[in-house]
């Protein structure tokens, strides 16, 4: 039987390798961990068509997902103290007139350097929060970027050090799809009689693209994270009939579950199909209507991972991400954000052991924060985000030095009606009570 220290270990070799560029393998197995490719330097990555290696591997990437340019010889060449240095030195040099905003799955090279650490919600409040800074780059991916661009000041730039960091769930579902489907949708339902609720309120996770996201705003709908889900959706029900979720099925259906609905009254709607694969009378029937997105990594852990957990160590305790599939969910102890994971994980007493259903980075850096618990990831060859894994130091150090010459690479700029109609549905969620 492997040891929660020898999973560990193995951890923390893998992350080791990645850096020396070498094979990825889970020592006690003999199983790679990761796609070969994820070892490869970001920019040999990046000239790779699709999201990158990993768990997005087999994602489709959008023909209109922006790419990111080669980066100058000098970052390509330069080692991993000389990047730091850079980084260290360009801070200096930019002072409080540039804020550097690091997600929690962000590598730790990244993470050292990051101003604000947080979900992507945490994140954008910080970037609306201080006004006095020039310049944010957000060390996150490109739906987060986004956000925090239509929440702080116009005058104020939001960066995104590689464009190729983007979401496989937040393309999962593109605004020409979403349009279609309340086209649909409005067609099979037909209009509220009077003194009826709206036949449809739409809702949409935090991890969805901006368009999306104006489109909640300027059809009645909100904004959700998954922190606040069910708030969100009480909020909807209390407007609306039924809601149509996007993009995260998962999310979508554990908050409803949780809520008490039954999965009869959950259809999935495939962008693809007609009526997204249902029936009027099934739509008519529905309750919650969860569009076919999901997130790569998170689909990953499974009720037989949680099962071992806890023949290996009795008394463990099981938390995930509400990413996660229902039954993995249902099996947990516990299902929150990063951020209910984090605080978790604080409120544990010494020795206890926790085994956590999310991205490695996020639980690496958890078991270094707290050496009195014994915390691993369920899975013990889940990839870091592949996405999130393009910030490259490489990219953080250009970006910041650009940035003391005077440029602005990478601008992340939301149309303004686009950016009007998308603070509508996330005031919206501000404004959503428990």
């Amino acid at each position: 039987m492997t040891s929660v220290h020898e999973l560990i270990r193995d951890a923390a070799e893998r992350e080791a390798a990645m850096k020396r560029g070498k094979p990825i393998a889970l020592r006690a197995t003999g199983v790679s961990s990761c796609d070969a490719g994820l070892v490869k330097e970001p920019w040999a990555i990046d000239r790779v068509p699709g999201y990158g290696p990993g768990a997005s591997l087999d994602d489709e990437i959008p023909g209109t997902a922006p790419r990111q340019g080669p980066l100058p010889a000098r970052y390509i060449e330069a080692s991993d103290e000389e990047l730091r240095q850079w980084i260290v030195d360009a801070k200096a040099k930019l002072g409080e007139r540039v804020a550097i905003l690091g997600h929690f799955y962000q590598r730790d090279e990244i993470i050292e350097h990051a101003d604000f650490v947080g979900d992507s919600f945490m994140l954008a409040q910080a970037a609306k929060g201080h006004p006095e800074a020039e310049a944010f780059v957000f060390c996150g991916v490109h739906f987060m970027a986004e956000t925090a661009d239509i929440l702080s000041g116009p005058e104020q730039a939001v960066i995104l050090p590689n464009l190729a960091a983007g979401c496989s769930m937040a393309d999962m579902a593109t605004i020409e799809q979403v349009e279609d489907c309340w086209r649909e949708l409005t067609a099979a339902l037909g209009p509220a009689a009077e003194g009826e609720l709206q036949p449809v309120i739409p809702v949409t996770y935090m991890n969805s693209s901006a368009a999306i996201k104006a489109f909640c705003g300027r059809n009645g709908g909100i904004v959700c994270t998954s922190s606040n889900a069910r708030t969100v959706l009480e909020w909807a029900f209390a407007r609306g009939q039924r809601v149509v979720f996007f993009p995260d099925q998962h999310l979508g259906r554990n908050t409803a579950k949780a809520m008490g609905y039954s999965e009869d009254v959950m259809p999935l709607w495939r962008p693809h199909l007609p009526l997204g694969g249902n029936t009027v009378q099934q739509l008519r029937d529905a309750r919650v209507i969860l569009w076919n997105g999901f997130c790569s990594v998170h689909k990953r852990f499974t009720v037989a991972q949680i099962d071992k957990a806890r023949a290996d160590y009795p008394g463990v305790r099981v938390i995930v991400h509400p990413e996660c599939p229902a039954a993995v969910v249902e099996a947990a102890d516990g299902a929150g954000s990063t951020d209910y994971i984090r605080k978790e994980i604080e409120a544990a007493s010494p020795g206890d052991i926790i085994a956590v259903g999310t991205e490695i980075n996020l639980v690496n850096r958890l078991q270094d924060q707290h050496p009195e618990l014994t915390i691993f990831c369920l899975d013990p060859v889940v990839c870091p985000c592949s996405t999130m894994y393009r910030i490259h130091p490489a990219y953080l150090a250009w970006t910041l030095e650009s940035l003391v010459a005077g440029e602005q690479p990478n601008r992340i700029r939301v149309d303004a009606a686009v950016a009007g109609d998308s603070r509508l549905a996330l005031e919206r969620m501000l404004a959503a009570k428990p």
